[in-house]
């Protein structure tokens, strides 16, 4: 059922964009056929990967098959829309109207042009972006300190090594107190991506590195990634905290393990666990991979929650599809109750639906200060 949900689009282009194209049947066939190919490369993907999150044939492919998929989509939103235009326009003209070929070539250029701008900036290396986050209780030592959040790195064939470095190296230019990674580090396994990782290794912060599990770890041997991240240098949250001082003055980071544990035999988040004995009147902020349970967090207390999981919805649109099933959090800083919340865009994304438009990616950079309102 989910790869025919994928064809679908695939459906509306051949017969409504690519059937009455003024071109001979053999061309028709083909790019049918190649855009067929596209709508079911995360089939290709499970019968040669053995996994849809983590295709492994060549960089340049993967990148081609979301340039086309993203491509087709697109084209079947805009051919879907000129039917609803054209159907409109019924009553007015009394027929349905003819739709000249330059339009519909107009379409595919655009619809092409739009995917491989999303691609190009979903692959590329995030460029930074700074918040500041106003905490109650901040102890003065604190004011100014800076948090640099990581998030659903994917790294796989599509973010390699090579991007792997790129990010460890502009990360390490930022000079921040701490660094965190909000899970979903990878789309692989140990053995597929322990080269891909290395660069982990070489994050430097003044603090550290924290880190938590994201869902992508429970599909892909949770307990071998603990340990791999570990050896990173990745001092993992799960269901615990890490107490920062500067002096007298003390910040809690606390981290739970994912939603997506719930279906495993593995520990399932517990606030309360990764809370206990933290200093009580220390602000607290919680590494939670997936932002939806950010209520709970608010009555326990945490001034701040960093999420990612949500890649910022990706499209500009489909945003608020994400966002429904996330309830309703999918991009940036929230209010909820005394919480703060911040859903980052992400870091990279999934590689099987590449695809950035209005939703760019971060390198997202945390300046705490001292609330002194009442």
């Amino acid at each position: 059922m989910f790869h025919f949900i994928l064809g679908l689009p695939w459906l509306v282009v051949v017969f409504r964009f690519i059937a009455p194209l003024p071109w001979i049947l053999p061309l028709k066939i083909i790019l049918a056929g190649v855009l067929l190919v596209a709508s079911q490369h995360l089939l290709i993907s499970r019968l040669s990967s053995g996994s849809v999150f983590a295709p492994e044939y060549p960089r340049p492919l993967i990148i081609l098959f979301n340039v086309l998929f993203g491509a087709m989509v697109l084209l079947a939103v805009m051919q879907i829309a000129l039917d609803v235009v054209s159907i409109v326009l019924i009553p007015v003209l009394r027929h349905f109207p003819a739709v000249p070929p330059e339009l519909r070539y107009a379409m595919g250029v655009l619809a092409i042009g739009l995917a491989s701008w999303g691609v190009a900036q979903a692959v590329r290396v995030p460029p930074e972006k700074n918040v500041e986050i106003a905490i109650k209780n901040l102890p003065p030592a604190f004011e100014g300190y800076r948090i640099l959040q990581l998030t659903d790195l994917h790294i796989s064939r599509l973010f390699p090594k090579s991007w792997a470095e790129a990010v460890v190296k502009e990360s390490n230019a930022l000079n921040v107190d701490l660094i965190t990674i909000t899970g979903d580090f990878i789309d692989g396994s140990v053995e597929s991506r322990r080269e891909d990782v290395a660069p982990l290794a070489g994050l430097r912060a003044r603090d550290g590195v924290l880190g938590i599990p994201g869902n992508h770890e429970y599909f892909f041997s949770y307990e071998d990634w603990m340990k791999r991240d570990t050896d990173l240098g990745v001092q993992m949250l799960l269901n615990r905290h890490a107490v920062i001082e500067r002096g007298d003055g003390q910040l809690v980071i606390a981290g739970v393990t994912d939603l997506a544990a719930t279906r495993s035999n593995y520990p399932s988040p517990d606030l309360s666990a990764a809370l206990a004995g933290a200093p009580k009147d220390a602000p607290v902020i919680l590494l939670d991979h997936q932002p939806r349970m950010a209520p709970r967090s608010a009555e326990a207390g945490v001034a701040l929650q960093l999420s990612g999981h949500t890649h910022g919805g990706m499209v500009q649109g489909l945003d608020r599809i994400v966002a429904r099933s996330n309830n309703g959090f999918v991009s940036g800083l929230y209010q909820v109750g005394r919480l703060q919340l911040y859903v980052n865009n992400g870091t990279a994304l999934w590689p099987g639906f590449a695809l950035r438009l209005g939703k760019p990616s971060e390198l997202t950079v945390f300046t705490l200060r001292r609330d002194t309102n009442p």
